[in-house]
């Protein structure tokens, strides 16, 4: 039996007190109190602080016995989750992560940050503090960079560029992201004291910061023939514990490289069905010509866009009492992406509300050059983000009466499973307006099968970039410009990509498990609330929770 000081529950919040500590912006996004003045340490003994907690907590976890029911899952998550932070420690990402994209060291502060709410003083307080905090934090990431080259474990060339490039752009402008935070009835004195901490510590920390990239680490950078991580030192292992980490398996490369490849196959049929309706053409390749060079494949405006998009999530929620027995407490908000970090940002994402309310759910579109892209996406893109994708996994996760880390564990394979689950899902909820739509809900499966082909390709084979460009220009339906992002984003962030396809794949898989074991008895809606009743679990610990509703 457990000890009192070993319970599910106590090992939960050590564990979640642990992530907090290490990634305290995130604890403030989601509106847990305590951690509001810091950002992380990414010094290497600050790693090696929490590797070591990590690392007690899982072996604690391992050795609990006799717990049943919940108690029992939530010790699996535990150990799984203080794995990960093992993992990703191990991996030494930290050395040579340098990019432009959100999980780069800059562009995560001036992502995240401005999203922050500050509803009294006190918070607008920690909130001043926080910004003092950024030159340390920077100059730790700056130190790291250059252990890494020390260590032979340099960036990408291309991705230092882009970050120096950004920072460039951050520098020039006036509108700083890091101002937009108001305190609920601002006051004259916060604000003058926030533009001052901007304008004489923050600005010139990140002018330092850029410096160093610019002057210490770019000459370092491996070229486009070498971007993945099998070109360093011990790279075989760092991808084999990033793939762990965001696939909560261990597929090997070759496998999730040839699932990739099979994927791709069995969608050519599907292709040549719709190709042959909406364009009278069953080939493939003229198929895609069609969707990428058509102007009527493009949005007309920024307002078009988002009132197509705001249009298809009321549809869903319309229809979803009929798919979901459990719907979350909020509705979805439709925003654009905020101008200052348009041109670099994904064509959209959502951001889950916080647990105190102060922000709402919030999916996020990208209207920067409206006219430039792809309309045949808007529907499977929000139905993935918003509704019944991410919205519902993560808000309906926030509101379960669990320990606080099986509503926030973060299991790519699971919430990005999920999302791309919701995609096919949606086709069968009724949701698709046309064949053009269901158009793009092939080319969004063409584009996870190929994450899978290219982020393998890319950190296992060796692929140079202009291959993993090559590929999916090949066997995706994207623009070029579409096509460039996605690959540096899996260059950039190893691994990640994975995720998708893997847990759309087993959560198929364990539904229709389940379709086979109940027959008749079987209930879509009961199926949904225990997938998404249980907060984020890895994905063997999923199949057990579904075979345990289905005896």
């Amino acid at each position: 039996m457990t000890t009192p000081a070993d319970s599910a529950a106590t090992l939960a919040d050590e564990l979640t007190t642990l992530l907090f500590e290490n990634s305290p912006v995130f604890a403030t996004l989601l509106g847990v109190p305590g951690h509001d003045e810091r950002l992380g340490d990414p010094s290497a003994e600050g790693e090696a602080r929490v590797r070591a907690a990590a690392l007690d907590i899982a072996k604690r976890a391992a050795a609990v016995t006799g717990a049943s029911g919940q108690d029992a899952v939530t010790v699996k998550v535990v150990a799984q989750q203080a794995e990960s932070v093992i993992d990703q420690i191990d991996a030494r990402l930290t050395e040579h992560t340098v990019t432009d994209l959100f999980v780069g060291p800059a562009a995560s502060v001036l992502s995240f940050l401005p999203m922050i709410v500050l509803p009294d003083a006190e918070r607008a307080t920690s909130y001043l503090a926080r910004l003092r905090a950024i030159p340390e934090h920077l100059q730790a990431y700056a130190q790291r960079h250059r252990d890494g080259v020390a260590a032979g474990r340099v960036p990408v060339r291309r991705g230092v560029d882009n970050a120096v490039a950004h920072l460039d752009r951050y520098l020039a402008s006036e509108a700083d992201p890091l101002l937009s935070p108001a305190l609920a009835g601002e006051d004259d004195g916060f604000a003058a004291e926030r533009e001052r901490v901007v304008a004489e510590i923050v600005r010139p920390a990140f002018a330092r910061y850029r410096q160093v990239l610019a002057e210490e680490i770019a000459q370092h950078g491996r070229d486009d023939e070498h971007s993945g991580l099998c070109a360093l030192p011990e790279g075989e292992d760092a991808y084999a514990r990033v793939s762990r980490v965001h696939t909560t398996t261990d597929r090997t490369p070759e496998e999730l490289h040839q699932t990739g490849l099979d994927v791709i196959d069995s969608l050519r049929e599907e292709y040549a069905e719709l190709g042959e309706r909406v364009f009278g053409t069953r080939d493939q390749a003229e198929v895609f010509a069609r969707l990428i060079e058509d102007p009527a494949m493009r949005w007309r405006d920024a307002e078009e866009l988002l009132g197509d998009a705001r249009a298809c999530i009321e549809r869903a929620e319309a229809v979803a009492p009929d798919w979901f027995g459990r719907l979350p407490g909020q509705r979805c908000q439709v925003e654009p992406v905020p101008a200052t970090e348009a041109a670099g940002a994904p064509a959209a994402y959502y951001m889950q509300p916080s647990l105190d309310g102060l922000r709402p759910g919030v999916y996020f579109a990208n209207t920067h050059e409206a006219h430039k892209r792809d309309r045949f996406l808007s529907q499977v893109t929000a139905f993935h983000e918003a509704v019944p994708g991410h919205h519902f996994q993560l808000t309906i996760a926030q509101e379960l009466d669990l320990p606080l880390l099986r509503r926030i564990a973060d299991v790519n394979a699971y919430s990005e499973g999920w999302g791309l689950y919701t995609e096919r899902l949606a086709e069968e909820m009724g949701l698709y307006t046309d064949d053009v739509a269901r158009l793009g809900m092939l080319a969004m499966d063409s584009l996870r099968a190929s994450r899978l082909v290219v982020d393998t390709g890319v950190h296992a084979k060796g692929w140079s970039r202009e291959r993993a460009l090559a590929y999916m220009r090949e066997n995706t339906p994207l623009s070029t410009v579409d096509i460039t992002s996605e690959v540096d984003r899996y260059i950039a962030y190893p691994g990640q990509a994975l995720s998708y396809m893997v847990g759309r794949l087993e959560i198929q898989r364990i539904r229709t498990a389940a379709e086979q074991r109940l027959g008749g008895r079987f209930d879509i809606r009961g199926f949904h609330d225990v997938v998404l009743g249980n907060g984020a679990l890895p994905l063997s610990i999923l199949d057990e929770v579904v075979r345990a509703w289905t005896p």
